[in-house]
């Protein structure tokens, strides 16, 4: 199957990126946007300043309107509660048997599906692929070293987009464990705002530390519970992107925990930005209910997000919880 010609579906920062990144791996690009105003500052001056400032695009890039058809492999770049809309645009028939690289990170709120399952119900013989690990957009735009996990099923084909997108800056590593790197990449951004809300609070350095390895010890459990490989957490997709976006304040789910951290949730939904964390973290709650799996830094987190309890009360109730072995 030849893998030249790629269409990037969602013209934000992180689709920009993406599509900055397979023109430097020298793949031939399309990058879809909605807004006409996008699409023309891309062709005639090779800039999206709307989400990456003055940053200079690839001319390889073309922009366009809408999917036309003509490409090899889809990048899907679009929030990850937009994922199903999007797709359903696309319909089923234009994305029978073509490779569909899901990069969005988060489980769908109302029916708690990851984005694989997503593109199952909206297009069954699509081919599904996950992209995910430590990566922000800025620094992937800006050709600064990066390297991220690419899952898909089918050994060959996903050896091979992960060599279509390999570039000077941009490295995917392939892998199998879709669902385990869908879950990581989703959850370590509710895991994102309880760090976020520690450090706003002003709990301090071993507190925020501590968290973030309880965080992995509790991913880890639901993750094999959910079908997932435990061998995913401990690379890219797992421990590299869970630390980076736990301590980062490029990472916009940790500067919203901060902002709830010091009690102004109000006014991090309206400033930060989508965070894609405040999502997910109800969809990850009845997910772990469902299966019987223990939580509790989910369940704090939805405690905040809901404003139900302060982040001070919540660590004080975690320091209570019985002693046990760590595991």
């Amino acid at each position: 199957m030849p893998l030249e010609r790629v269409t990037v579906i969602g013209a934000g920062a992180w689709g920009t990126a993406l599509a900055q990144a397979a023109a430097s791996a020298g793949r031939t690009v399309t990058l879809v946007a909605r807004d006409p105003a996008v699409v023309e500052t891309i062709n005639a001056r090779h800039r999206n300043p709307a989400y990456l400032g003055d940053l200079a695009l690839s001319p390889a890039i073309r922009a366009a309107g809408a999917f036309d058809g003509d490409s090899d492999f889809l990048i899907l770049a679009v929030p990850a509660q937009a994922s199903r809309a999007v797709l359903a645009e696309l319909g089923p028939v234009r994305l029978d048997r073509r490779p569909v690289i899901l990069s969005a990170k988060g489980l769908e709120h109302r029916t708690l599906a990851r984005q694989s399952e997503i593109l199952a119900a909206v297009a069954p013989t699509a081919l599904p692929f996950v992209l995910s690990g430590p990566s922000f957009a800025e620094d992937v735009a800006a050709a600064r070293p990066t390297a991220v996990t690419l899952a898909g099923e089918d050994p060959e084909l996903t050896d091979a987009l992960a060599a279509a997108l390999a570039g000077p800056s941009f490295r995917p590593y392939a892998a199998g464990d879709i669902i385990g790197v869908e879950l990581a990449g989703g959850l370590k951004n509710v895991y994102a705002l309880a760090c976020g809300a520690v450090e706003g609070a002003g709990l301090g350095a071993s507190a925020r530390s501590a968290l973030l390895a309880r965080a992995f010890a509790e991913l880890s459990r639901l993750v094999v519970a959910l079908g997932g490989q435990a061998a995913t957490l401990t690379g890219l997709a797992g421990l590299g992107d869970l630390t980076l976006t736990c301590t980062s304040v490029q990472s916009r789910n940790y500067r919203y925990g901060i902002a709830l951290g010091r009690g102004a949730g109000a006014l991090a939904e309206g400033t930060i930005g989508l965070a894609e964390g405040v999502f997910t973290a109800p969809a990850a709650q009845a997910l772990a209910h469902k299966l019987g799996i223990d939580a509790p830094l989910i369940d704090a987190v939805n405690l905040l997000l809901d404003h139900r309890a302060q982040i001070g009360e919540i660590v004080a109730a975690l320091m209570a919880r019985p002693l046990k072995r760590e595991e």
